[in-house]
């Protein structure tokens, strides 16, 4: 199975990347997290994007805050997709990241989650990999099926709170 890359441009995003990983790993995919900067550690970035394919990465998640060019700066050097999360920073509540990481020009593509979005982002890299693999696909489908038993069965609770107290 191929891995994924995840950089973010800053220790402050590993809350965010901790479910990112935590996601990854329940899903049993394999993957190698780095702290690499657009602006303060370009050619370390340049450098691992330019290289994922020939050491085995599938997708590469970048995530980063207020300016949050990592993303960009990462899919200019590959043409593995790449997925960004645009973190909630100091100003602006993560919006300056989410139009950073998303109003991308034309050959460059970067696929963006939510603002702090690492669930979904280690899912849609999921998704990217079970095109080809079965078994994941087949994860993906039980994680799924899983979720939807969890909300029916808050639904049932409600509907028992419901009819127990009115």
């Amino acid at each position: 199975m191929k891995k994924v890359g995840i950089v973010m441009g800053s220790d402050s995003d590993l809350p965010i990347l901790r479910k990112t990983m935590d996601t990854l790993a329940s899903l049993d995919i394999p993957y190698e997290c780095h702290i690499y900067s657009a602006h303060r550690t370009p050619e370390e970035a340049r450098s691992f994007a330019a290289f994922a394919r020939e050491k085995g990465f599938g997708v590469i998640i970048a995530a980063a805050g207020m300016a949050a060019h990592l993303a960009g700066a990462i899919a200019a050097n590959t043409t593995l997709p790449v997925i960004g999360i645009p973190c909630k920073g100091p100003c602006l509540d993560g919006i300056d990241a989410l139009l950073s990481t998303v109003m991308m020009p034309s050959g460059i593509p970067v696929a963006t989650v939510a603002i702090n979005g690492g669930v979904n982002a280690a899912l849609l890299s999921a998704q990217i990999l079970a095109v080809e693999d079965a078994g994941l696909a087949a994860k993906l489908d039980a994680r799924r099926a899983a979720d939807a038993a969890k909300v029916l069965e808050k639904d049932a609770a409600l509907q028992a709170e419901r009819n127990t107290n009115f």
